[in-house]
């Protein structure tokens, strides 16, 4: 964390000072935005913190609700979303807070009494490599309020507006092309104008619904029943996450929560015929105590509270786009309107992915729509965001339906095998098989614009293109301490450029050097005149040796930059082995050393050599707006 780079003020160096834009809005309802967010849940959170990044841009936030979600539904988070929090600063006070997922333990029927369960086995939740961040559980609202307390600290000092829905829009021409219906509690009726409206209004959206857009796919036909208890109980493995399977009662999946004492049950309620007519969501939270406690016989649990419950049916949808433009429409019209999270795919708890996929979704569109409205890109940019994450949806709905129908399967009985079923040893193995997608880290997008072709892929094999960047320690020449590389990404909206040696450190010497220097650099012609040097594409060089053997005094200038108001130096550009954990053996960087491009969103884009200055510049000229050419117009 890097701060006083503007000069010295007292204070929590967290609670930035407000920009000038937001002084004089303070107070003050806009009625003209850049862009207007619906809806606070995790995808509207994310990407209103991601906006809150740049001071110079009017966002507004308004939500149905009068005030900040309090308790309740998703709790699951993800490495891959740790990991995405540590970009704004947040994973330690998450970490700090959540349950940490260590294991998980499988219960199934005695061999001896069917009619009571036994431990069965154990896997580790999460392998160990797949990420320096652990699985953890934090209440959705808590994960939610994360990131609205860093809005309110940014210069931006961004709030939403509570007690307000969204009537309807349509979407016109001009400056703020948008004009958004609203309405408060007491029923007034007002209008705010934007450049981009994002739906992350939930399954039901409203936003959605004026795009014309629909959720397509398969009815409900399995209920569960979720409720968030503080019991006491003999069960011995209260404190760990267990899949239970009974003989013929049904199957529990039991989640610690944080703070030490509450856990989350989910409950299996069986099929839901097609004449239920939704009477399954009635079911009582007494009637979800007495089936908990039928599966987990001859245990059981004595609740003393119930913090939030609901009953829910296992259906999955996915719309057709996540923007306004048509599918067969004219690939030049710019999305005006987007959808995310819910609004656009639903699923199962099951997987415990989509809270992480709406965040993720946000994560994508938000350095997209702040790249286009500073003019660091064109408009085209935004058509990738409902081509990338459309794909990723269809994935996770592709592995929800295999995923709730195994683990709501009846457990084997050996003295019926003609009735089907799943095996205790079959529930752990695919549980272990799975690990990588429930981590949050199976997408991996494909190529594009934004996503090379994998041509050079062997010089940083661990660094898969498409594939979120995968972190590894270092220690920093400036001052030898030793963290994770990925760690330098913040949630910013800048491209990052890994330059790492080879075993001769010249060539990227060389190559930083170009990079700062020459008119044909990527830095020099994408970055605005009178801005940082780093302000669009943030360089790095990591060197095959210890700190020791580097000679500071060598180092060009981008690699130390002078940034800020104050012109200082930046000295967290320059990085090492470190010595017990080496990254070019652990990434598999080949001798000739590597160029490894991560986009804003943290996932790699591309892979090149260190010689390849043409390949670099042509790269970046793909969706960059060359910034001399713009003051030469």
């Amino acid at each position: 964390m890097q701060f006083y780079r503007d000069g010295y003020r007292p204070g929590d160096p967290d609670v930035l000072p407000a920009s000038p834009l937001a002084v004089a809005n303070e107070g003050s309802l806009l009625a003209e935005v850049d862009v207007l967010i619906v809806g606070t849940g995790p995808a509207g959170t994310v990407i209103g913190a991601q906006l809150a990044a740049f001071p110079g841009l009017s966002t507004r936030i308004v939500e149905r609700r009068e005030g900040p979600l309090e308790v309740g539904r998703a709790d699951g988070v993800a490495c891959r979303t740790v990991e995405m929090f540590q970009a704004f600063g947040l994973a330690d006070a998450l970490l700090r807070e959540a349950y940490w997922v260590n294991e998980v333990r499988f219960w199934g029927p005695s061999d001896a009494d069917r009619s009571r369960i036994v431990r069965t086995g154990w896997v580790e939740d999460t392998p160990d490599g797949l990420s320096e961040f652990p699985h953890v559980i934090v209440n959705q609202a808590r994960m939610q309020q994360y990131l609205l307390n860093y809005m309110a600290r940014s210069a931006s000092r961004l709030n939403p507006d509570y007690g307000v829905e969204f009537v309807g829009l349509e979407v016109g021409t001009g400056d703020h092309p948008v004009t958004v219906t609203l309405q408060r509690t007491d029923g007034e009726e007002f209008v705010v104008r934007a450049k981009y409206v994002v739906g992350c209004d939930g399954a039901r959206s409203a936003v959605r619904g004026a795009i014309g857009r629909e959720l397509h796919g398969d009815a409900a036909n399995h209920a569960w029943g979720v409720m968030d208890v503080l019991a006491t109980t003999d069960f011995p493995d209260w404190r760990t996450k267990n899949v239970v399977q009974s003989a013929g009662k049904g199957s529990l999946l039991m989640i610690p929560r944080e703070g030490g004492n509450m856990v989350r049950c989910y409950v299996d309620l069986g099929e839901v015929s097609a004449d239920d007519a939704g009477r399954v969501r009635g079911t009582t939270v007494d009637r979800l105590i007495e089936v908990a406690n039928n599966i987990l016989h001859p245990y059981s649990m004595d609740v003393r509270s119930v913090a939030w419950s609901s009953v829910y049916e296992v259906g999955q949808r996915i719309t057709d786009k996540f923007d306004d433009v048509p599918a067969d429409g004219d690939a030049s019209r710019t999305p005006r309107v987007f959808i995310a999270g819910d609004a656009c795919h639903t699923h199962s708890a099951k997987a415990g992915q989509g809270m992480n996929v709406s965040m993720q979704d946000a994560f994508n569109l938000g350095w997209k729509l702040a790249a286009v409205l500073e003019g660091r890109s064109g408009p085209t940019l935004l058509h990738t965001y409902s081509a990338e994450r459309h794909a990723v949806a269809q994935d996770l709905i592709d592995f929800d339906k295999f995923w709730s129908a195994f683990i709501a399967q009846p457990t084997l009985d050996p003295a019926h095998p003609e009735i089907g079923g799943v095996t205790a040893s079959e529930m752990q193995a695919e549980f272990a098989r799975q690990g990588h997608y429930t981590a949050g880290l199976a997408t991996t997008y494909s190529p594009s614009v934004l996503t090379g072709e994998g041509k050079h892929q062997a010089l940083a094999r661990g660094f898969e293109i498409g594939t979120r960047f995968h972190s590894a320690p270092v220690v920093r020449l400036a001052d030898a301490r030793a963290m994770q590389l990925g760690h330098t990404q913040r949630a910013d909206g800048r491209w990052r450029i890994f330059a790492f040696g080879g075993d001769d450190a010249t060539e990227l010497l060389d190559l930083v050097e170009w990079l700062g220097a020459r008119p044909e650099s990527p830095v020099v012609r994408f970055t605005p005149a009178g801005a940082d040097l780093d302000s669009v594409i943030d360089v790095h060089g990591v060197f095959r040796c210890g700190h020791h053997e580097v000679d500071s005094t060598v180092l060009p200038e981008m690699l130390l930059p002078r940034s800020g108001p104050l012109g200082l130096q930046d000295w967290e550009k320059a990085w090492a082995i470190d010595p017990r954990n080496d990254i070019f053996a652990e990434r598999g960087i080949d001798g000739r050393g590597a160029i490894v491009i991560v986009r804003p969103d943290q996932y790699v884009a591309n892979v090149l050599p260190l010689t390849a200055r043409a390949e670099l510049a042509a790269f970046f000229a793909g969706f960059l707006v060359d910034q001399r050419a713009a003051v030469m117009s």
